[in-house]
């Protein structure tokens, strides 16, 4: 069944259609070419689970495709979304990873120099698979009927706070606080992106779920150095539209669409662009708030620690800096008034990419900023052991780094899964120290600059 190649009696598989604005243009309609949902189960209280396969075959969507996915890509959707859900990212979840033992033709870089790989199939789960794109679809069709059945739907199965019992009979009032409610959603999970310095890769409207969750694992990657002008996606190589930096305005962005498109069930502009300055002020204030547990800081002080947030993230790119284990270094810093400047800046040199870089001007503006930073520790007296603590629950330790997941890949190609599987219990617990897994935790090696898979991805990876 997890493969595609049996049905439960009780399941009704379909796929469904929807569009999508690609690097900001209209692209018509696009999917879903291989993804075919088997049905939804519903917990004794009132949960709402669709698995999904991705990857089994061809869809009435595939267009020219084949509706199928290979080993590779589907190992980096399986491990990526468990990595984040443990994280405490909002996300799709990943039930299952099966191959098919089929051979499957794919370009990966589109560059004509297609391969054959191993086939594979991932069973995904979520509370439904609607995407901002789905709504798209009919409002782009002039299909009021089909745009108002869909919101009603996804209002009364999803969103039960605003649905109250209805199924049907909504006014634009809740269709503008659904509104609300996905922006808000969307928001959050963006701040939880750039708390662990994941990079999504290919943030088209058809990539947007519904539910604020994070979907669709392609051409993704994390920070290994902090770069905000970083993007892993090859495609969006020369304009970066969808790089780390970019993220947060592009989620805003990408909720104006969705307004758009439900504009015919609201009828006025104002009231849908006041739901939309929700995301505005869920997201600063969630990303101020988690810079504060990032940096240790329990109550943020106005401009001045404005500033301080914004002086670090100035001074990270000056010199390549890993960014999970700066932050995760960063609690280790004593605010001990007895420390020469070399002891206190000892915690911080093994996030360096080249610590002999880290000299002149870089090593005294970073000095410097440790004289504030640890002068505002000491103001709220909090013990540096209950600070560590409080840092190291939303600094990770753990990250499924790029290079790792292709190790893990070549093995799997070469018939043995174990490092999927080590990988899998290790991410489970990313904020804790685990012995004898440090590897998992260490930066990005020389080779793995420049690798296929490793560095940037196409959206077929």
């Amino acid at each position: 069944m997890f493969s595609g190649n049996a049905t439960l009696a009780a399941m009704e598989p379909y796929a469904m259609a929807y569009g999508g604005h690609q690097f900001g243009h209209w692209a018509g309609q696009l999917g879903d070419g291989r993804a075919i949902a088997l049905g939804e189960t519903v917990t004794d209280n009132g949960a709402r689970h669709m698995l999904q396969l991705k990857g089994a075959g061809p869809t009435p969507y595939s267009r020219r495709a084949d509706g199928l996915a290979v080993l590779r890509s589907s190992v980096r959707e399986f491990l990526c979304s468990e990595a984040m859900h443990h994280l405490g990212v909002p996300t799709t979840r990943a039930l299952s990873l099966t191959t098919t033992g089929d051979q499957v033709m794919r370009d990966m870089f589109y560059d004509g120099h297609p391969e054959w790989e191993t086939g594979a199939v991932v069973c995904r789960v979520a509370p439904s698979f609607i995407r901002f794109g789905t709504l798209e679809l009919p409002m782009s069709r002039d299909d009021g009927e089909l745009l108002q059945a869909l919101a009603d739907h996804t209002i009364s199965l999803h969103f039960p706070e605003i649905a109250d019992g209805r199924t049907g009979g909504f006014e634009a009032a809740d269709y503008v606080a659904w509104f609300r409610e996905v922006s808000k959603r969307t928001a959050e999970m963006i701040v939880h992106w750039q708390r662990v310095g994941f990079v999504h890769g290919v943030m088209n409207t058809d990539n947007m779920s519904i539910h604020g969750l994070t979907i669709d694992y392609g051409p993704y990657g994390w920070l290994e150095d902090y770069n905000p002008g970083w993007t892993p996606n090859t495609t969006d190589r020369e304009y970066k539209r969808y790089r780390f930096g970019a993220q947060p305005h592009i989620g805003q962005w990408n909720c104006t669409q969705l307004a758009n498109a439900i504009y015919p069930l609201v009828g006025e502009v104002e009231p849908l662009q006041e739901a939309l300055e929700t995301y505005v002020d869920v997201f600063n204030t969630d990303w101020r708030r988690m810079m504060g547990d990032k940096l240790g800081i329990a109550e943020l002080d106005g401009e001045r620690d404005t500033e301080l947030i914004h002086d670090l993230l100035e001074l990270l790119p000056k010199i390549e800096t890993d960014m999970t284990l700066f932050f995760r270094a960063l609690a280790n810093v004593s605010t001990d008034d007895d420390l020469d400047l070399d002891t206190r800046v000892a915690p911080l040199l093994g996030a360096y990419y080249d610590p002999d870089t880290f000299t002149g001007d870089v090593r005294a503006e970073t000095d410097a900023w440790l004289d504030r930073y640890i002068a505002r520790l000491r103001e709220e007296g909090r013990a540096d052991a209950n600070r560590a603590k409080v840092m190291n629950a939303v600094n990770p330790l753990f990250v499924l780094r790029n290079y790792v997941a292709q190790l893990a890949i070549d093995e799997a190609d070469n018939g043995d899964p174990s490092l999927i599987l080590e990988l899998l219990d290790t991410l489970r617990t990313p904020y804790t120290e685990q012995p004898g897994r440090e590897r998992f935790a260490e930066k990005r090696p020389e080779w793995a600059r420049v690798r296929p898979g490793c560095s940037m991805l196409s959206c077929s990876s």
